[in-house]
């Protein structure tokens, strides 16, 4: 553990911290793509590195994503930023067929040290064409890393390992994020990637909960603990490679599992989570495992119906009265999304 770890901090400075010490140490490490400013987690890298280390491209997704790949297994280690995950899918091609497979198609002889960065997540109505989460997409190549931070401190410590990887890997950040706060060391540290964290301990269920549902799930938590409920909270953090361990030894503890994710659940990463779950952990299970996610629809753009296309932590709360069979509680008082108040743009 780093000292001095009092610093409040947000998710969106813990990643540029995590840059500007990285390109400090590591003068291969540079910075590209169509967006400069990532909500503000790449403020002052032009002004300090210069235009050789981070610069804007066309946009192409696919010839600026093999430029990086060409970078990569010539000793560099690029950052490529997609402002939207979204549109990371006119780099697949790239992706999947070459960067997942360069090294194995060379014999170990190749290296592909390259991170790219995606955001995802809801904001001012942007609708399917903005709004996907696609993790699961990813997590499903082998070849490919995929993190998902959710506190600043993870942020800080898993951009800094996944620049430090001879892998590539995706990095899937969702916007409502970059404003969260928390306590964060100045010195550089890294967080294994494959590493699950424990969020929340607790005994009567588990949520093992991606990205954003994270916040949802500790606010659930919250408001059950008050009825006298406690429940685990594990982050995995990673989605691949997947720390099982953490999973099935809280799932043995408590007997009970609901997988909350930021994505829709068909073919998803709660799939795969619950089919862990029912392997590893059958004996101990007292019910059947529940899956909260996305609406099965594409995803809309108006308010209201964006509010029920997402899940929160209502829906959790909801989802472990139905299974320890209580009474349900009035939750016209809580206030659910609240971050919609604090988002200011772009896309």
């Amino acid at each position: 553990m780093p000292k001095n770890n009092n610093r409040l901090i947000t998710f969106c400075d813990a990643i540029n911290e995590a840059l500007h010490q990285e390109m400090e140490r590591d003068a291969s490490i540079f910075v590209y793509g169509i967006e400069t400013k990532m909500f503000g987690s790449l403020k002052g890298l032009e002004e300090k590195f210069g235009k050789d280390r981070f610069f804007l491209t066309p946009l192409s997704e696919e010839a600026m994503t093999g430029f990086g790949l060409g970078a990569a297994i010539n000793g560099l280690r690029p950052v490529h930023i997609h402002i939207r995950v979204d549109f990371f899918l006119l780099a697949m091609n790239q992706l999947i067929n070459m960067i997942a497979n360069a090294q194995y198609a060379s014999a170990g002889q190749l290296k592909v040290p390259m991170l790219i960065r995606a955001v995802i997540g809801r904001g001012w109505g942007q609708g399917f064409q903005h709004s996907k989460s696609l993790h699961s997409v990813f997590a499903h190549i082998p070849g490919l890393k995929v993190i998902m931070p959710t506190t600043p401190y993870d942020a800080k410590g898993m951009i800094t390992s996944a620049l430090r990887e001879n892998n590539p890997v995706v990095s899937i950040e969702h916007r409502w994020l970059y404003w969260q706060e928390g306590h964060v060391p100045e010195e550089s540290y890294v967080i294994p990637i494959g590493k699950g964290n424990l969020l929340r301990k607790g005994k009567d269920v588990t949520i093992v909960a991606t990205s954003w549902m994270n916040v949802e799930a500790s606010q659930a938590a919250s408001i059950l603990e008050k009825r006298g409920i406690s429940v685990e909270i594990v982050d995995p953090r990673t989605i691949r490679p997947l720390d099982e361990k953490i999973i099935i030894d809280s799932v043995n503890k408590t007997g009970r599992c609901i997988v909350a994710d930021i994505d829709w659940l068909f073919c998803g990463f709660s799939a795969e989570v619950a089919a862990l779950v029912s392997e590893k952990c059958f004996g101990k299970l007292k019910q059947p495992i529940v899956r909260i996610g996305f609406a099965d629809t594409p995803i809309p753009t108006i308010r209201p119906l964006e509010n029920e296309f997402y899940p929160n932590a209502g829906t959790i709360v909801k989802a472990v009265e139905k299974m320890l069979k209580l009474k349900p509680v009035d939750l016209g008082k809580e206030e659910f999304y609240s971050h919609t108040k604090k988002f200011k743009g772009p896309f």
